[in-house]
């Protein structure tokens, strides 16, 4: 399977009064093209860190970042990001804040074509009605779908979510997690996201890894997620691999996840195919 992001002892080391701190040590991944993976671990694991370095938006201590076959150095319109805030400009209209990137990335198109690409992610995300209002006009869960369509208006080569549903109710995280699923789908973008939340993680991925705590914070475990796309919410949990998957991650997280070497999944690089089988093999790996 070719390989579109290659993270490659990736290690992050922040220098502290009592010494030097290393959050994330020997990070391995690789990323088919358009495959879906998300990032799962405790809370102050490295999750976020390993996303911001891959973004360009924290620097790299050691190790190698290669997307598209070409290192990685700063950050780049290549990356379309979207986190937990979507840190809109509040002086502009929600069309303004996406115009913002795409005049940047797409500058020797027409004033017009710019104008549709805009015009088009703003709809899709369900804002066609309401794109010319403010940020402060916009609740929380329009605020994110700006969010989500200026990073997808970039046309980027990858797309990397930082717990982009943390703060949304329930109702809306629900919503928000089907235009993603619509708008990746369109597009086929690599993908790398980052959540706490094990139902999204099996809901949305192709592959889930996940992180040991720190310090120190490794891959743990690589679980293949296989469901049949397109995905409908009430089918996937229906699914009689639903609930092993569900109960390996949760093992993982209440007991593997505090070892600091543990047994990677066999299916480190496998491609998604049949769900049952990789599940019966993944749920024997041995964890120390």
């Amino acid at each position: 399977m070719s390989h579109h992001v290659e993270l490659s002892e990736l290690t992050k080391v922040y220098a502290t009064p009592k010494g030097p701190a290393v959050i994330v040590q020997d990070f391995n991944l690789r990323i088919a093209k358009g495959e879906f993976v998300t990032l799962i671990g405790h809370s102050g694991c490295g999750k976020s860190t390993v996303l911001s370095m891959l973004a360009g938006l924290n620097d790299i201590t050691g190790g190698v970042i290669v997307l598209g076959g070409k290192e990685l150095v700063g950050a780049g319109p290549d990356r379309g990001v979207v986190f937990q805030s979507p840190s809109l400009l509040p002086w502009f209209t929600a069309f303004e804040n996406v115009m913002l990137g795409v005049e940047q990335v797409f500058f020797t198109a027409s004033a017009e074509e710019r104008r549709e690409i805009v015009e088009y992610y703003l709809t899709v995300v369900g804002l066609g009605e309401s794109m010319h209002k403010r940020p402060a006009e916009l609740s929380q869960g329009m605020r994110q779908r700006v969010g989500i369509a200026r990073a997808f208006a970039l046309k980027p080569k990858m797309l990397l979510l930082d717990e982009p549903f943390g703060m949304l109710d329930s109702l809306t995280r629900y919503e928000l997690q089907a235009v993603l699923l619509k708008l990746w789908r369109e597009n086929r973008i690599t993908t790398l996201m980052v959540t706490h939340d094990v139902d999204e993680a099996l809901y949305l991925s192709d592959r889930v890894v996940c992180m040991t705590d720190g310090p120190e914070a490794e891959v743990g475990d690589i679980i293949p997620v296989a469901f049949p796309r397109p995905r409908e919410r009430q089918a996937v949990m229906d699914h009689p691999d639903y609930y092993p998957l569900r109960e390996r991650l949760i093992e993982f997280l209440e007991i593997h996840a505090h070892s600091r070497k543990s047994a990677v999944s066999a299916t480190f690089e496998a491609k998604p195919g049949v769900i049952s089988d990789n599940v019966r093999k993944v749920a024997t790996v041995p964890v120390s």
